[in-house]
């Protein structure tokens, strides 16, 4: 162990209720660890509003949480995907205009995707655009969450990329609502500014029993890749 510290999530950045977004967290540790590729692996809930113990490890990675049981570890990674094209940014806005009308099932209070104000929630809002087999969704990021450049801070951005990947899941395979983020490995390929036009898309990669993987990307409007990630699902374990 080479540093040790602690982090406090905001209460503003849940997923489930009183669950820290696990986009956020990803982020937060996908910066400390420095590497341009990361993967971020949840082994529990993080709660808000409380210290959390994060720490760099002797191998280059970082983990969260006591040294014995560990909440989420990074480590540098790659991301061998495949990304199609982006939708059309008209795609994206029919695909989001289509959520918000008529919320689907499993819509909870959350950061990335719940049905917030544009100044408390990223508003990630994926259905699927017809012939593509991906979900989509326009997508501004709001001035509430600029820092000092006018950029959205990369926890943020990692925010961006979780999400989606739910919903691809949920519209494309057979991910059902109360899944988790069990693992997200990202990267981010150029800033994000504030108050700009991105398109967020996500696509089913594969699926075996309650696993779930998908592919994530954010792009501009232009369609010019901004950040990709690879996130694994898994679906709650069945009633007794």
């Amino acid at each position: 162990m080479t540093t040790s510290d602690a982090i406090v999530v905001p209460g503003l950045y849940v997923g489930y209720p009183e669950v820290a977004f696990g986009g956020y967290v990803a982020g937060v540790l996908a910066e400390q660890s420095g590497a341009r590729t990361v993967r971020v692996d949840f082994r529990g809930p993080v709660p808000v509003e409380v210290p959390v113990r994060i720490a760099e490890t002797a191998d280059g990675g970082v983990e969260l949480g006591e040294a014995d049981r560990p909440l989420a570890t990074a480590r540098p990674d790659e991301l061998p995907v495949d990304v199609p094209a982006a939708p059309t940014w008209d795609e994206a806005a029919a695909a989001a205009d289509r959520f918000r009308a008529a919320p689907p099932s499993g819509v909870v209070d959350c950061f990335g995707c719940g049905l917030r104000t544009a100044d408390r929630g990223l508003r990630v809002h994926g259905t699927p655009v017809p012939d593509l087999g991906l979900v989509a969704s326009a997508w501004t990021p709001s001035p509430a969450f600029a820092d000092p450049d006018g950029r959205l801070p990369a926890p943020l951005v990692w925010g961006a990329l979780d999400c989606p990947g739910h919903w691809a899941g949920r519209f494309l395979g057979t991910l059902r609502p109360g899944a988790v983020t069990a693992a997200l490995t990202g990267t981010i390929l150029r800033p994000v500014a504030v108050g700009e036009p991105y398109i967020s898309y996500a696509w089913l990669r594969s699926e075996s029993g309650r696993k779930h993987t998908m592919g994530v990307a954010l792009a501009t409007a232009a369609g010019e890749l901004c950040a990709v990630s690879e996130a694994l699902w898994i679906d709650p374990k069945p009633a007794p």
